[in-house]
């Protein structure tokens, strides 16, 4: 099976301008996905979203520069104005707000997920795991931490930007660890991975 190369990877086209075509398609869907997925917004000042699945997911599928594109584009287009962040905010407000932190979070988390995918960490149960706690860790390091700035050093911060994800995460994890695995067993037998690596052989 092709070794260091994500979904993504195995996927693209052999031919160069198509290759091209090829990864602007997914960076700009990769941004528009977490831009979806934050029309679910429950909660505040830090809602309860799908922007972390949608983040870790796309990081596994597209690798570390695709994916840490993709947040960067999706964090543009919001800074832009349009409305795609958490509750439909928008603007470089918003970059100022409590969120702030955990959008510079899936930046880190995704360039992280998406390294560890392109080690073959997506291709097994425990790996996967492994990957997405520590993009999830990443995005809390950066989140909390602003939330201290704003809020001071307090169990508020917690309360606010911690405890109510923990069930959710975990749930997302769960998913990602059914999903990723899977979804490597399905292109391997369809023979995918291995049409991909004789044709890079060839080449």
């Amino acid at each position: 099976m092709l070794t260091n190369a994500t979904v993504a990877d195995v996927l693209r086209p052999c031919q160069i301008w198509r290759a091209g075509f090829y990864d602007v398609a997914l960076i700009i869907g990769g941004s528009l996905v977490i831009a979806l997925s934050a029309r679910v917004a429950i909660g505040w000042p830090v809602p309860v979203t799908g922007q972390t699945f949608a983040v870790l997911m796309i990081a596994a599928l597209l690798g570390s520069r695709r994916g840490c594109l993709a947040v960067l584009a999706y964090i543009t287009e919001g800074a832009a104005g349009l409305p795609v962040f958490a509750h439909g905010r928008a603007g470089l407000a918003a970059l100022s707000g409590p969120t702030a932190g955990y959008l510079l979070g899936f930046i880190a988390a995704a360039c992280i997920v998406g390294l560890l995918a392109e080690k073959g960490w997506d291709r097994r149960i425990g790996t996967t795991v492994l990957a997405m706690v520590f993009g999830n860790i990443a995005i809390y390091a950066f989140g909390l931490l602003w939330l201290c700035r704003l809020m001071g050093i307090n169990r508020n911060v917690l309360t606010a930007g911690l405890y109510p994800f923990i069930l959710g995460d975990l749930m997302k994890i769960t998913l990602a660890a059914i999903l990723l695995p899977a979804g490597w067993k399905l292109l391997g037998y369809i023979g995918l991975p291995a049409k991909q690596n004789e044709q890079q052989q060839g080449g």
